[in-house]
């Protein structure tokens, strides 16, 4: 069995994640900023079914947590980069700070752990990165700005690690869930006043798709499968509705696509009701 490590696993799919990898015999450092006041749930997960859970503390933000928490682990061979941050809003109103924050967690924060695991897993000639994106890495739409770049950067990044390490033995799995039910909705998604209507529309397009929840679990046995099943497959949809979205934005050409975002909000909800079934309402 494996030693993997897992970010951002105080709740959802990090959490999931590390649970569903303990469950199979890995031995699961599962990090979150402050295991303290982040990991009850995780703990008592971990006590009940008597689980190979560490509990340890990593902020992903800071190089020096980064390598303090590396150091202690020591051998990893699955690193599991999920954690991250959400924000939505449009590119003119947004600030610059707000843009970097996102960009720090979502994109620095994984670089750093990548950079910290290389080393071993090339010496060893083995191991597994999985960077878990979105959906909204390979579509961007209105007020999706910063967190789209975000994980169209990691998605890049991802891609061309794979090129570098293959002759190395390791492998690179790119995660892309679908709408799931996670805190990262309530948490960072507040909607205010703006000239732009894109921030409305996602917000009515999530609540829609959270009305049939789907669990985090799906995601974290879908990267349990990747580490077991050994293929070299780059990209993995995960979700009921993540493989539809992708296909729905391929069917389409970038006019047209950009055309899409500027109709009538009826327009706008007819369309999206029409192309995957739930019904859309704008508040």
């Amino acid at each position: 069995m494996a030693i993997a490590l897992v970010t951002g696993t105080s709740t959802g799919i990090g959490l999931a994640t590390a649970v569903s990898l303990a469950r199979s015999g890995h031995s699961v450092y599962a990090t979150m900023r402050n295991p303290v006041s982040g990991g009850s749930e995780i703990s008592a997960i971990k006590e009940k079914e008597g689980l190979p859970i560490t509990l340890l503390a990593l902020d992903v933000d800071s190089d020096q947590s980064v390598r303090e928490a590396f150091a202690q682990v020591g051998r990893v061979d699955v690193l599991v980069n999920n954690a991250g941050v959400a924000a939505h809003a449009s590119v003119e109103e947004m600030p610059v700070a707000e843009f970097k924050r996102i960009m720090e967690t979502n994109f620095f924060g994984a670089l750093r752990c990548i950079q910290a695991v290389l080393p071993g897993m090339r010496e060893r000639r083995s191991g597994i990165i999985v960077n878990v994106t979105s959906v909204a890495g390979r579509i961007a739409g209105g007020s999706q700005g910063a967190y789209s770049a975000s994980k169209w950067a990691l998605e890049a990044l991802s891609e061309s690690l794979a090129c570098e390490v293959k002759a190395f033995g390791i492998r690179v799995a790119i995660v892309e869930p679908g709408v799931i039910a996670t805190p990262i909705f309530g948490k960072e998604r507040v909607e205010g006043s703006s000239i732009y209507p894109h921030e409305r529309r996602l917000n009515a397009f999530y609540r829609a798709a959270l009305r049939n929840r789907v669990s985090p679990y799906v995601v974290g046995e879908a990267i349990r499968d990747i580490v077991a099943n050994g293929d070299s497959k780059l990209r993995h949809p995960v979700g009921p509705d993540a493989q539809p979205i992708i296909d729905s934005r391929a069917r389409v050409t970038d006019e047209k696509w950009v055309d899409s975002q500027t109709v009538s909000d009826e327009a706008w909800a007819e369309r999206l009701s029409r192309s995957f079934g739930m019904k859309i309402e704008l508040e």
